[in-house]
């Protein structure tokens, strides 16, 4: 059996270099303060277990390896075991299971957790840690103890301060710290409980090398990590692979995990011998981490570590509540001044600028340094901001910088570093808050940060990078200095915190729904004709985030109903939900057409010369591609000519219409002809001619209107019933009009000119 390559990475192989590439989740061994026993789950026969065994239960590998379980822990236990797997909730998540006392070492009780890994099922068995001597203590008070006092704090530090108390208290720990991950994934200590006589380590910050991506992502994954002695000497598990699968033992979830070598190397060079780290998550990603370390070698028995696990998921329950206590003020004027923006009207015959220069100002809803609004009527400013000529150049790099991006808000507090340009005006604009209020990218309002130049205390020199001769030749070692290293950081600005970035992105959607509501006053009955692109664009935006979110909630709610309730429905109700499905993704659809056709009036025509016969070879080459088994003849009399125009559009409209032309075509021998006529002015028209189902004459101008279907939803494929309506936008905006001659059963021709 050949080793996977994961295992192939060796120990010395391993450097802050590439670490991040180290499989950790995958180490082959174990800790030696406990043992483990890797069951197949469904005969509960004994396939992997790790070499201490011996010292532990009282028995060899080869004497356990193949048997029963049974013969380790007993029937009564093996009946708890099953009913546990029963129950199908340990996949990847642990849980106490029970405790026993081995045949071979009555002295020695053990508490057992089981979790299923790849199938197999996993048991780690560590010492009670229980003792006779007085009432134990009740950790679910010290929890909720710790809970009133974390509801209290009125700042993050006070909030994150309760909780080194706490787990200090409730560990016995020499040092407990709150390390919290910054933007970078450096760390900083923002709070720390600790023994007399230690040095502190609040305040400073550490490089995010310090913690590489593999452990993080583990701490994604899990709540609480075990490292009692540093010095110990790793168990092997035995045999190293699966024998089932011919795979490593996954141990992400194993709290008797094998420790890395850069690990221990790093906390050896601080000094510590033990560890204990707790995983904090704001809204399901990592935040941080509640760091405990010892200097001497010490086992924190598993009630302890269930009661530390609790209170980290109550901590990080808690964690958004205590960051908005902390920010309430600011966070009050903000929805003041959006509540305000929202009950004022623009006056009549007014335009988008006498609006935004009415409003209180914009340093009112947001601090900063200086802001400033670009429209294309004109541009506004108030505060310290650049130069219009900088502040043009730089709305350019945010259109180029935000294509195609989804949440078209752009945050950052060091700006100069991702637009060089920034560095000449940095102590005004350092940090960037932008929001386009139109979605064609040409309208924004910005707020600007100026520098904030400040002093950085980090735990040694976050660039020291030791070299030392090892066995392998020259290789990179963990930092040995932890002495605090100053370092001033300049061209950063205050950071925007995220109901800042969340509080202009409803700026934006407010001002986008002011937009539509102006110009409804402004136009008559034939407002929707009449609109603008900006005014359409913005309707379709705002359309899209209230209807589509709900609409999403809707169906995602149906399919779990679905797929969790199926047996509870009846014939009759699960038919409903499958009808309520489809009426909210035809929605959905009809939603997306809308946002398509407003955007076609939106961008400005990219005029070249475009040879229409390069138009038509891609889109028959596109449309063999979705339809293979389409047999459709296909005439073209003679050579097309070069046009201006936009060549995508170009190619959208005839893609629509040579589209509409297959679909609707029930004849056996289905054909389309593409070609165009020259009249006596010169002028030109083209056309797309099939033999196809017709249409009636009376509907020959309705088929142009948004949404108008002549068949059933699902008859000739389906579709939405905008892609004629697209298709008139397109040649209206090539100054040219559409046009059809058609009868029932006699085939279709679309003419049109291209201005």
């Amino acid at each position: 059996m050949s080793i996977p390559e994961a295992y192939r990475m060796k120990t010395a192989d391993v450097t802050p270099d590439n670490c991040d590439k180290e499989p950790i989740h995958i180490p082959g061994c174990i800790q030696p303060h406990g043992v483990l026993i890797v069951v197949r789950s469904d005969d509960l026969t004994i396939i992997q277990v790790s070499e201490n065994c011996d010292h532990w239960l009282g028995k060899t590998p080869d004497e356990l390896l193949g048997q029963p379980v049974v013969e380790v822990v007993g029937q009564a236990n093996v009946s708890t075991l099953r009913e546990m797997l029963d129950q199908n909730h340990l996949e990847n998540n642990p849980h106490y299971a029970f405790s026993f006392v081995p045949q071979a070492n009555s002295a020695s009780p053990l508490d057992v957790t089981a979790h299923v890994s790849s199938g197999s099922l996993i048991l780690e068995m560590e010492r009670t840690g229980r003792t006779d001597g007085g009432p134990p203590l009740d950790y679910l008070q010290l929890v909720m103890e710790a809970l009133g006092r974390m509801q209290r704090a009125v700042s993050i530090q006070e909030f994150c301060q309760t909780v080194t108390d706490q787990v200090a208290e409730l560990t016995g720990l020499d040092r407990v710290m709150v390390y919290r991950f910054d933007e970078d994934l450096s760390g900083w200590v923002i709070a720390e409980t600790k023994r007399d006589g230690l040095e502190s380590f609040l305040d400073l910050h550490f490089p995010a090398v310090d913690i590489p991506k593999p452990a993080r992502d583990i701490y994604q994954k899990i709540w609480l990590r075990p490292l009692p002695d540093v010095r110990a000497v790793s168990a092997e598990i035995r045999p190293l692979l699966n024998p089932d699968t011919g795979q490593p033992l996954d141990m992400t979830y194993c709290f008797l995990r094998g420790v890395s070598k850069m690990h221990v190397d790093y906390l050896e060079n601080m000094g510590v011998r033990m560890t204990l780290t707790i995983a904090i998550k704001r809204e399901h990603k990592l935040w941080g981490l509640i760091a405990c370390h010892n200097y001497q070698a010490k086992i924190v028995p598993f009630q302890i570590r269930a009661a530390c696990e609790f209170l980290a998921q109550v901590v990080s329950l808690q964690l958004k509540s205590a960051e908005e206590r902390e920010h309430l003020a600011y966070k009050n004027r903000i929805q003041a001044g959006y509540d305000g923006l929202l009950s004022r009207s623009l006056p009549e015959n007014a335009d988008f600028s006498t609006f935004v220069t009415s409003f209180p100002t914009l340093l009112d809803f947001i601090e900063a340094g200086g802001a400033a609004v670009h429209r294309n009527s004109g541009n506004w400013t108030i505060g310290d901001v650049p130069t219009l000529d900088q502040r043009i150049a730089l709305i350019a790099w945010l259109r180029e910088h935000l294509q195609g991006v989804e949440e078209q808000v752009f945050a950052t507090d060091s700006l100069s570093q991702l637009y060089p340009p920034a560095e000449a005006y940095k102590d005004l604009a350092s940090g960037l808050l932008a929001i386009p209020i139109s979605r064609s990218g040409r309208d924004w309002l910005l707020w600007f940060r100026p520098e904030f130049i400040q002093t950085v205390k980090w735990g040694g020199n976050p660039h020291e990078k030791p070299i030392v001769q090892g066995p392998n030749g020259l290789r990179l070692m963990p930092r040995t200095s932890f002495e605090i290293w100053k370092e001033t950081v300049r061209g950063r600005s205050k950071g925007w915190q995220p109901f800042e970035v969340e509080a202009s992105r409803k700026l934006r959607f407010a001002l986008l729904e002011i937009v539509v509501n102006h110009t409804e006053k402004l136009t008559a009955l034939n407002r929707q004709f009449e609109m603008s692109n900006e005014e359409l664009d913005s309707f379709a935006y705002v359309a899209s985030h209230d209807l589509k979110e709900p609409l999403r909630g809707i169906l995602h709610y149906s399919q779990y109903l679905i797929e969790t309730c199926a047996e509870k429905l009846d014939v009759e109700s699960q038919s409903r939900l499958q009808s309520l499905m489809r009426l909210t993704r035809r929605m959905d659809a009809l939603i997306n057409s809308l946002l398509h056709y407003s955007r076609v009036g939106r961008f400005d025509l990219v005029l070249n010369d475009v040879d229409l016969n390069e138009v038509l070879s891609e889109v028959l080459e596109l449309l063999e591609a979705s339809r293979p088994d389409a047999k459709v003849e296909f005439r073209v009399p003679r050579a097309l000519p070069t046009v201006k125009g936009d060549h995508v559009l170009l190619r959208e409209l005839f893609l629509n219409l040579i589209g509409n032309a297959m679909k609707y075509n029930d004849k056996s021998e289905p054909w389309i002809e593409v070609g165009f006529r020259k009249q006596l002015d010169e002028s030109i028209y083209y056309y797309v001619r099939d033999n196809g189902i017709g249409i009636s004459s009376v509907f020959h101008e309705q088929v142009f209107k948004m949404f108008k279907r002549l068949h059933g939803r699902d008859e000739y494929g389906g579709g939405s019933g905008a892609g004629l309506t697209i298709c008139r936008k397109i040649v209206e905006r090539h100054g040219g009009r559409i046009w059809l001659e058609s009868s029932p059963g006699n085939g279709t021709t679309f003419f049109f000119t291209l201005g």
